[in-house]
């Protein structure tokens, strides 16, 4: 059985490289899957913020460059995923998120806390978008 659906990778120097055998996107059909972003900055490669909404802040630059160089944007989400290194930063994350998407349709949204996180950052989010 064969896909209807190609997949395209997605690789732009706007947001950090993928630190192992991954992409940083792939488009399938209509959809964009984003890997997780962290707050690291793709110019440096370091590591932004010292409280999960700096970080926050940090990855949705991330991820909007990701999707840019997808053909997409932010109101083109369907589904995001936030994983938190401590739930009690859910709410000073969840401002910088609702910054992020405004207003009209918001996508659906999982939001976990997990043991750990890549280079022990406090947040990591990915997305799902159109194309």
């Amino acid at each position: 059985m064969t896909s209807q659906f190609k997949k395209t990778q997605v690789s732009t120097d706007k947001a950090p490289a993928a630190i192992g055998p991954y992409s940083q996107a792939v488009i399938a059909g209509p959809f964009i899957f984003t890997s997780g972003q962290i707050p690291i900055d793709p110019k440096t490669g370091a590591l932004v913020g010292s409280t999960a909404a700096e970080q926050a802040k940090q990855v949705f630059e991330n991820l909007k460059a990701v999707l840019a160089e997808a053909g997409s944007d932010l109101s083109k989400v369907v589904k995001a995923t936030v994983f938190l290194k401590d739930m009690n930063d859910f709410g000073s994350v969840n401002e910088v998120y609702a910054a992020n998407f405004g207003e009209g349709i918001l996508p659906a949204r999982s939001a976990v806390q997990v043991a750990k996180l890549p280079k022990d950052v406090a947040v990591e989010i990915e997305l799902i978008a159109l194309a």
